[in-house]
């Protein structure tokens, strides 16, 4: 798997996957991503900071995306729980999504291994890496702590109103 920054070119194909990703969690019962959020003006400036990445097969095919944003990330700031790491030298993923058309080829482990292996080697300046996600999107809870994250605490109403979100850390 590699990443790829993307570029504003790469815009329409980023709202796509992430729009096939919010109706993958609508199928599933899951009332992720549902609203406004992730808006296009969130995945704007997610390329006018560097932080929105295309996945990209071994065969070439961008198959999902990805946000990783530098802290703090003020998302956090009323978090119910406790960091594993007392530090703003970390990064969070966000906007995690695979393309229906690439499901179930191991490609969102694939992706996040990626994420986590080019923070540990490339980024020294980083203690942890830190994601979050809906309290019903069990699939990916499961990847998360498959992954090596701990459960560090919970959001509330940050995405939504009445939204619950599981919080988690690796530290490095």
């Amino acid at each position: 798997m590699q990443l790829r920054r993307a570029t504003m070119a790469d815009f329409d194909q980023i709202i796509a996957i992430l729009k096939d990703g919010a109706n993958q969690l609508a199928e599933h019962g899951v009332n992720q991503w549902q609203g406004d959020y992730p808006s296009k003006g969130q995945i704007k400036e997610d390329i006018e900071n560097g932080w929105a990445f295309l996945a990209v097969s071994e065969d070439k095919e961008t198959v999902g995306a990805i946000a990783i944003v530098d802290g703090p990330d003020h998302v956090y700031d009323h978090l119910d729980g406790k960091w594993l790491s007392n530090t703003d030298k970390y990064v969070v993923i966000h906007r995690v999504a695979i393309h229906s058309q690439h499901s179930g080829k191991g490609y969102a482990t694939k992706l996040l291994q990626a994420v986590i292996n080019d923070i540990k080697v490339n980024r020294d300046d980083i203690d942890s890496i830190r994601i979050d996600t809906h309290e019903d999107n069990k699939a990916m809870q499961h990847l998360i702590a498959k992954m090596g994250f701990t459960k560090v605490g919970l959001l509330h109403g940050v995405y939504r109103p009445n939204e619950t979100s599981y919080v988690y850390e690796l530290k490095k």
